[in-house]
């Protein structure tokens, strides 16, 4: 029976012999994911239910990344919870201030996850790892509690989608439009319970950090996972900078079936803006240049890689952002922002005025390092513009890629980076 890379993966996770899309199956995982806020209310059920020890202190993160540095006593005493439950199971994989990272950037920069891993996180942006030719999927907090005792998880296997992505990308074009273009296509519940495999001439060429992207956003609408067959890139990835990972680099069979399959000539793709409040209202750059911004944000698991910076700071070089918009800029990892100093792009963030910290989820969900005001407007390369995803409710979120949001930094409005 031909199966998709999605199929493959979760039968390997199984004793089973054969498996099929709206089948329940108890898969054996590879890694189990929490963070400051998601985390505490798993340790709160494991305790709870009496359990005494963990099924694997290897196979398991913690990652404290939401609302640290801790910006209250309540956000100290989550952080202290995780803290607390890593040293009394010898937890190796905790990571804080100092250390830690947005969660999604930095286990894939840690080696942690790899192609055919089966990966759960209480999260709903773990479909990132996808992006390495694993199954990823976000989990409640009871989920995870059970993950942490038993190493397994219940799971209906996903119908899959495919997306195919021809031609040849337009410049200041990336990861991050063509997953907004693609969810302003089919809406934000288009791929509900379903694995979104992303293929096509374009993906080959890809980059990992526009991969991870991708696979990021799988979920906005409103997919169960999002993934990309492994190749030589991936391999290089996951083989690079002292990581060490072998995994099983599985691709989907010929005649595998899938409940849709859609087509897009990555030509007509200009870079994309998603008006507030659903990522699904996306359009080209264009269409926003009237839109005045209050504040520009560039980081997170979406957008706070590497080459997502180099890209920001290309813009910037040897500009001044405008003085009525606050810019904030995120490194997703240490290692990044190591390396963002190194290369100097720290300098031209700072020459151009804007705001260089220390990693951190804080604005992306509202929660700290940058809040909106009523009737204030942000641009920013999170994943979500909800109704006071970054603060007040009469505030407003423009989604875009890292060019985008710089330009309109510098603007003091929604700018094509060519107008720079």
């Amino acid at each position: 029976m031909p199966y998709t890379i999605t199929e493959k993966i979760l039968l390997a996770h199984t004793d089973k012999k054969s498996i099929a899309p709206g089948e329940f199956i108890y898969a054996r995982i590879d890694l189990a994911l929490g963070n400051d806020i998601t985390a505490p209310i798993a340790i709160k059920e494991f305790e709870a239910i009496g359990a005494k020890k963990v099924f694997d202190r290897n196979k398991i993160a913690l990652v404290p990344d939401h609302f640290t540095p801790a910006k209250d006593s309540k956000s100290a005493d989550q952080v202290k919870i995780l803290r607390a439950f890593a040293e009394k199971h010898g937890i190796v994989n905790y990571f804080e201030v100092g250390q830690m990272g947005v969660e999604h950037a930095l286990l894939p920069e840690k080696g942690l996850v790899g192609p055919g891993d089966l990966v759960i996180g209480a999260d709903s942006h773990t479909c990132t790892y996808g992006a390495l030719g694993a199954f990823s999927t976000g989990i409640g907090s009871t989920d995870l509690a059970a993950g942490f005792i038993t190493g397994c998880i219940w799971l209906k296997v996903p119908e899959t989608m495919k997306f195919v992505y021809t031609g040849k990308l337009n410049k200041w074009v990336g990861g991050k439009d063509l997953i907004l273009y693609t969810i302003g296509d089919i809406g934000v519940d288009g791929a509900l319970y379903r694995a979104m495999e992303f293929t096509g001439e374009v993906i080959r060429h890809l980059s990992m950090d526009d991969r991870f992207s991708m696979c990021n956003m799988a979920i906005e609408a409103g997919g169960k996972s999002g993934i990309i067959e492994p190749d030589e890139i991936t391999k290089k990835y996951i083989t690079s900078e002292g990581r060490r990972v072998k995994g099983v680099f599985y691709k989907s069979d010929e005649g595998a079936e899938y409940r849709d399959v859609r087509e897009y000539d990555a030509a007509r793709i200009e870079p994309q803006v998603s008006a507030p409040h659903l990522p699904s209202n996306s359009g080209p750059v264009s269409k926003f240049k009237k839109v005045n911004i209050d504040q520009s944000v560039i980081g997170s698991c979406t957008n706070g890689r590497i080459s997502d910076l180099r890209i920001a700071a290309k813009v910037m070089k040897g500009r001044k952002v405008s003085s009525r918009v606050r810019t904030i800029i995120l490194p997703a990892t240490q290692k990044i922002y190591k390396q963002a100093m190194e290369e100097g792009l720290a300098e031209i963030f700072l020459n151009a005025g804007a705001v260089f910290s220390t990693p951190s989820c804080g604005p992306c969900l509202g929660g700290h390092l940058g809040i909106l005001a009523s009737g204030e407007r942000a641009i920013a390369t999170t994943n979500r513009n909800f109704k006071g995803r970054m603060g007040h409710p009469n505030s407003e979120v423009y989604l875009s890629n890292p060019a985008v949001a710089a330009a309109s930094a510098i603007k003091g409005r929604i700018a094509h980076p060519e107008e720079i």
